[in-house]
């Protein structure tokens, strides 16, 4: 399941990025969105969605919400 689909403020750990791009994947490693990791999905809109990862809150595109594995 990606957090394309999670459910509204439950934790969910990320089991893995599925990008193929590299500096996207170090960008989210800086942020701290890795395998292991908790991430919550906090508001959800057409086009993006609030997720909460360690102590920050970050805007994503649904299209990088897919690319989340939880």
């Amino acid at each position: 399941m990606n957090l394309r689909s999670a459910e509204l403020g439950k934790e969910y750990i990320i089991r893995a990025i599925d990008t193929e791009d590299e500096e996207l994947d170090a960008f989210l490693f800086s942020l701290g969105c890795y395998s292991g990791e908790p991430i919550t999905v906090v508001s959800r809109w057409k086009r993006n969605c609030t997720v909460s990862i360690k102590d920050g809150r970050y805007n994503i595109d649904n299209q990088l919400a897919e690319a989340i594995l939880v």
